[in-house]
């Protein structure tokens, strides 16, 4: 297959009239269009705007997505315990199914190739499930929460661990690599130490598993911890094993200095969940900071009731405008920064090869735009349009590994409507989670 069009291969490189050349899961080449189709005279050609890596949602929550709306204008640990834990209690296979494959079609008709999905303590099945049916690349896990947690989701930490096993013998590695595990403790307020650092041993049993949990959102989730542990939170996640380049720490919006020092030296990742913090009102993430420091910073959108879209071009807008903003300085974030933060900074998060960009040789997760809308006219920057003007709307193709997910409004081989459809009929009990 050959796709035509401006090609933004990664942050630094644009061919304006440019064509990509997909072989199976493969991209086998990039260039200007016209060496493209002279050296490819046979291929079927598709014609689009703008060519651009598929995006890397760094931290999602897809089977929330049976709870947009429910829990507006609260702030973190209310939303939490009042509201989005009774949901997940009360979710049965059934709902984590539905929910996942709402999640996972939103994310896939707005250009999202890859996320690092933080599921739920049931059902995981379902989404691993899900995550295969649809398509989607994804790095994933089974929550653990053995205290403070509803009835109907807590769980010891020895069965925590063990089902976490299993998931990880059934489902990592598997899709041709498209499906990766990731241990995932919620945070340290749900975990006790004993699953904490079971959590880092499981994940060093089995090679190529990551982990990925939440840190310092919220600054009452700090204020519990240092008073149970005499440390801040990711001192405490430090202290337990839970840092390193194989763990993805959402949000990490309250961090001091020594923290900081830790996620440098540890090659801790972070994912930037901006719109998610601003709803909460959880605090602005020192991203600036992370970066000069060598930090790897993924962009996420959280989940659909603290968001509540999963729009990945949202995202980026909100993280290079919020960043501005808290700084003061118009120069913080700009495009091409956020636009690699939305790429190859997620793929480096969610540990995937070959990920990220439109390279010779890289797997074939591309996205085609249109730029028929009146918001993009004239485009004088392509980084420029895609950071602060581009929506997912705009999306009018996505491929992951090769195979068309996506295409002109339709997500093909998925009847899009009757998902839509069971999910406007689920009855959703988000009042007690017994």
């Amino acid at each position: 297959m050959l796709l035509a069009g401006t090609v933004v291969a990664d942050a630094e490189t644009v061919v304006e009239d440019g064509a990509v050349v997909v072989d199976g899961d493969r991209i086998e080449a990039v260039g200007s269009a016209d060496d493209i189709r002279e050296r490819y005279p046979d291929h079927e050609s598709r014609e689009y705007d703008i060519l651009a890596p598929g995006l890397v949602g760094g931290h999602v929550h897809s089977v929330q997505s049976l709870g947009r709306g429910i829990a507006d204008d609260t702030d973190l640990l209310e939303w939490l315990t009042d509201h989005i834990l009774p949901m997940e209690a009360t979710l049965d296979a059934e709902g984590m199914r539905l929910a996942a494959e709402v999640g996972y079609l939103e994310a896939i008709e707005s250009g999202t190739t890859t996320v690092i999905d933080h599921l739920s303590v049931h059902h995981a099945d379902r989404a691993f499930e899900a995550a295969a049916d649809l398509g989607i690349r994804a790095r994933m896990g089974k929550v653990l929460m053995d205290r403070d947690a509803p009835a109907g989701l807590q769980e010891s930490a020895d069965e925590a661990l063990t089902e976490s096993g299993r998931l990880i013998e059934r489902y990592h590695d598997t899709c041709g690599g498209r499906i990766q595990y990731a241990v995932t403790p919620r945070f340290a307020i749900s975990c006790t130490e004993a699953c904490l650092r079971g959590a880092r041993e499981l994940a060093n049993a089995h090679e190529g598993v990551r982990l990925h949990t939440h840190a310092s959102e919220n600054r009452g989730e700090i204020e519990r911890i240092e008073g149970e542990t005499g440390m801040r939170n990711v001192e405490w996640l430090h202290e337990v094993g839970l840092t390193g380049e194989d763990v993805v720490l959402a949000h990490c919006v309250w961090t001091d200095e020594r923290e900081r020092e830790i996620l440098a030296e540890t090659g801790t990742h972070v994912t930037h969940c901006p719109s998610s913090n601003m709803k909460l009102a959880s605090g602005v993430a020192p991203v600036a900071d992370y970066l000069d420091r060598g930090i790897n910073v993924a962009l996420g959108n959280d989940g659909p009731p603290c968001n509540n879209t999963l729009d990945p071009f949202t995202e980026m807008r909100q993280a290079s405008l919020l960043g501005k903003v808290d700084a003061l300085d118009p120069t913080t974030l700009p495009a091409r920064t956020v636009f690699a933060m939305a790429t190859t900074n997620g793929a480096n998060a969610a540990g995937f090869d070959r990920v990220g960009r439109l390279r010779e040789g890289w797997r074939a997760d591309v996205i085609g735009l249109w730029t028929d809308r009146m918001r993009a006219v004239p485009i004088h920057d392509v980084y420029s349009h895609l950071v602060y003007s581009a929506h997912g709307d705009d999306v009018a193709f996505t491929m992951v590994d090769g195979d068309v997910l996506y295409e002109d409004g339709d997500h093909v081989g998925v009847d899009a409507a009757a998902v839509r459809e069971r999910a406007r009929e689920y009855e959703l009990d988000c009042t007690d989670g017994e």
